[in-house]
């Protein structure tokens, strides 16, 4: 009798459309086998949503914005700067950091799936893998971030930069004004996931 190759014989048929549920799903069933551990998987989840990221970039951009010598070092260089101060790693390889400007404003995007700087910015958000994103980011970057709340100056120019497993790009939005006093830490709170993705300005809510 010839096998039936119906999707009802595949386990994946059985799991729900929905990406989110799908997900639910999976780990179900691997902590049912006994495959994984849901604290365990708890604890990665909350390191690179909370401890991790975006604190790490933050705590880069905000060190670049008080010290010229260490900001002209990352531009030109940043792997050696971020091994040193341990945001380096699987993810995190290959960075090259962007300056946001009067001029210029950076984006990133990765086209192909969703290349990412984890050790720097945690885990990724849903809009950044999306393909509505990774799309329009490179077709009409302006009307992209217009929706983010980012409307720029028409002289200014938007550069999109395309992250790949072998390069990853980290943006270095500009200082916002009247912070001159503020400790690292405190500049820090200013900037924002979106901010060192190009999505966003330092300092806005």
């Amino acid at each position: 009798m010839p096998h039936d190759h119906s999707d009802h014989d595949h386990p994946h048929s059985l799991l729900p459309s929905d990406p989110a549920l799908r997900v639910k799903a999976l780990e179900t069933i691997l902590t049912q086998k006994g495959l994984v551990d849901p604290a365990a998987l708890d604890e990665i989840i909350d390191t690179y949503e909370n401890r991790i990221g975006p604190r790490n970039g933050a705590e880069v951009v905000a060190r670049a914005w008080s010290d010229p010598e260490f900001k002209a070092g990352l531009l030109e260089n940043a792997d050696p700067l971020l091994a040193e101060l341990g945001f380096y790693g699987r993810q995190g390889e290959h960075m090259v950091v962007v300056e946001n400007t009067n001029d210029v404003h950076n984006m990133v995007v990765c086209t192909l799936c969703s290349c990412y700087p984890w050790p720097l910015l945690g885990i990724p958000p849903g809009w950044y893998k999306s393909d509505a994103y990774r799309a329009r980011a490179v077709r009409e970057p302006r009307k992209v971030l217009a929706e983010f709340g980012v409307t720029l100056p028409e002289g200014c120019a938007v550069r999109v930069w395309d992250s790949t497993a072998e390069v990853r790009y980290l943006v270095l939005p500009q200082r916002p004004k009247d912070t001159d006093g503020l400790d690292a830490s405190a500049l820090a709170d200013l900037v924002s996931r979106d901010s060192m993705i190009g999505c966003g300005l330092a300092g806005a809510s």
